[in-house]
C-alpha cells in the first residue's frame, strides 16, 4: 500500500477543496451576473416582441442561470415614425459596472462601455451559461449581435428600417448588428464595433444567419 506524507495529504485536501468549491464560486458569480449575450434567440427572427418581448427573454436566461438581478433590459434601440425621438439602447440599461456570468466587468459606466475602455471581446461577451459565443473563423460565425444603434448606443438616424420595424419583423427589413469577437471582413474601427458594424440581410432567421448572426442580442440589469 502507497503511504502519502503529511504533505501529500495537505495537497489532497487543498484539491478537494478547490473541487468542492467551484460550484459554489460559480453559484456566486452567476447570482452577481449583470451582463450577458443571450445563449438563444426568440426563434422568430428579429421578431423579438419589441422591447417588452426582449426585456422578457433576457430576465428568463437570467433566472434559469442563477441570476439574482431582476431588472434586464435588452440593449436595443428603437425609432419613432413622423421623425419623433426614439429609444436609445443606452438609457435602458442603468449605470453599471456590469459583469458577466464569469465575473469580469465589461464596463464600469455607460460612457465607458460606448469608448475604448469597454472590455467587450469574445472571450468576456458570452453567454448566461459562460459559453463564448463563436465568431469569425469558427465553424459557425454567429458574431452578429442585434442592437439597431449607433455606436454611441443612440438609435440611428441613417434611414430606413434599423431595427426590424422595431423588433416586430421576422421578414421585411433590417437591423443595425455589432460583432461580439469585434471582427470583420475588413480591420476597420467600423467592424470593429460591438454594437454598430452593419446592417442585416433581413429580419427572417436565415436573413439573419446569412450575415453571420443567430438571433443574438445583449442582456443588462439595469441597476
Amino acid at each position: 500500500m502507497k503511504m502519502f506524507s503529511g504533505r501529500d495529504f495537505g495537497l489532497a485536501i487543498a484539491t478537494l477543496g478547490l473541487v468542492a468549491m467551484t460550484p459554489v464560486a460559480h453559484a456566486q458569480t452567476a447570482a452577481e451576473m449583470s451582463f450577458f449575450v443571450t445563449s438563444a434567440g426568440k426563434g422568430d427572427g428579429a421578431n423579438l416582441g419589441g422591447l417588452d418581448g426582449a426585456d422578457a427573454h433576457c430576465a428568463a436566461l437570467a433566472k434559469a442561470a442563477g441570476s439574482a438581478q431582476t431588472n434586464w433590459k435588452a440593449y436595443l434601440s428603437t425609432t419613432a415614425p413622423g421623425g419623433e425621438a426614439g429609444v436609445n439602447a443606452r438609457d435602458r440599461i442603468g449605470k453599471g459596472p456590469w459583469k458577466n456570468v464569469k465575473g469580469q466587468v465589461v464596463a464600469a459606466s455607460v460612457d465607458e462601455l460606448h469608448s475604448d475602455k469597454a472590455n467587450m471581446t469574445k472571450a468576456t461577451a458570452i453567454t448566461e451559461k459562460g459559453e463564448v459565443v463563436m465568431g469569425r473563423g469558427d465553424a459557425t460565425n454567429m458574431h452578429d449581435v442585434l442592437t439597431g444603434s449607433d455606436s454611441a448606443g443612440m438609435y440611428s438616424t441613417a434611414g430606413g428600417d434599423t431595427t426590424c420595424k422595431n423588433w416586430t419583423s421576422n421578414n421585411e427589413g433590417s437591423a443595425i448588428v455589432g460583432h461580439h469577437d469585434r471582427i470583420g471582413l475588413k480591420e476597420t474601427r467600423h467592424m470593429k464595433s460591438w454594437n454598430s458594424s452593419h446592417g442585416s440581410a433581413g429580419c427572417a432567421q436565415d436573413a439573419l444567419k446569412k450575415t453571420g448572426g443567430n438571433g443574438y442580442f445583449y442582456c443588462f440589469a439595469a441597476n
